[in-house]
């Protein structure tokens, strides 16, 4: 039986959050994807189970939710991993980033290869490869941008490079004028990356938790910026170990302006603001 046709079963009526039932589902949500659904989250949470629960017509989140767990490989986990990710993100956000990355970059033999970890609607890769082209203008075709992100709602969005003027408004116009092209008629208001651009970059849903990366090769930096705080101590620290080996020697490793990793493992360690090297 298809996971539609037993949601079919279940009668709508009017949903209601049990206590039992958000604590499951902050159990399924970090287990699937390490994701920490707080207390502080409950109103939230509230809103989006009973949203997820009604629209596949389940008779209540528990039934729901116990679906879901009945089907693994059901196309609905997306819709609800995607639901409780949060896609707060800008273009060169946090500027001293990209002065860094610009001046390592021109210090690294090519090929360059970075990882966008956490991608979200696409404003950091576009940013990275932006800074790539701005920094190693020779070095066409020899740098490459690697985003993934869970959302596969954010990556789907991130592919097609589309943004309305108020999302560029931090990129400074002469890059705008050289990397985007400007919408008309029905399309004004917006912008698209130019295929220079897209190019640069591959984009694929990856959950962090997986037990395998696709990964073909080393990065010579790892973009994973406030994405660790949603996740606890335990899993920041087995994914801080299993960055490392993938960093090239004397790679670089790019936090959030709220993470601090220096405890959390020896693998690494704190070069500048928010930025580490990994050991050995």
């Amino acid at each position: 039986m298809t996971t539609t046709s037993l949601f079919a079963q279940l009668a709508p009526s009017v949903l209601a959050v049990e206590p039992e039932e958000f604590e499951r589902a902050a159990r399924m949500l970090k287990a699937r994807t390490g994701i920490l659904l707080g207390e502080h989250k409950r109103e939230m949470a509230i809103r989006t189970l009973g949203m997820r629960a009604r629209r596949m017509g389940a008779e209540s989140v528990g039934a729901y939710l116990s679906v879901l767990a009945q089907s693994p490989d059901s196309a609905e986990w997306h819709d609800f991993v995607n639901a409780f990710t949060i896609n707060h993100t800008a273009f060169f956000r946090e500027q001293h980033h990209f002065e860094i990355l610009k001046k390592f970059v021109r210090t690294r033999s090519k090929p360059i290869s970075i990882w966008c970890a956490a991608a979200s609607t696409g404003e950091e890769p576009y940013s990275l490869a932006m800074t790539l082209r701005e920094a190693l203008p020779a070095a066409q075709g020899q740098c490459r941008v690697w985003a993934t992100d869970i959302d596969t709602q954010a990556i789907a969005r991130a592919r097609k490079g589309v943004y309305t003027l108020e999302r560029v408004k931090d990129i400074p116009e002469e890059l705008l004028k050289k990397y985007f092209l400007r919408g008309t008629a029905a399309k004004a208001g917006l912008v698209r990356v130019k295929p220079i651009l897209r190019d640069m970059i591959d984009f694929e849903p990856l959950n962090l938790l997986d037990s395998r990366w696709p990964v073909d090769g080393k990065f010579d930096a790892i973009f994973c910026r406030n994405t660790m705080i949603y996740f606890d101590r335990d899993t920041q620290s087995v994914l801080l170990d299993r960055f490392a080996p993938l960093l090239k020697k004397d790679g670089l490793l790019f936090a959030g302006h709220s993470e601090n990793f220096t405890y959390l493992t020896k693998r690494f360690k704190l070069q500048g603001q928010t930025v580490y090297t990994a050991v050995g």
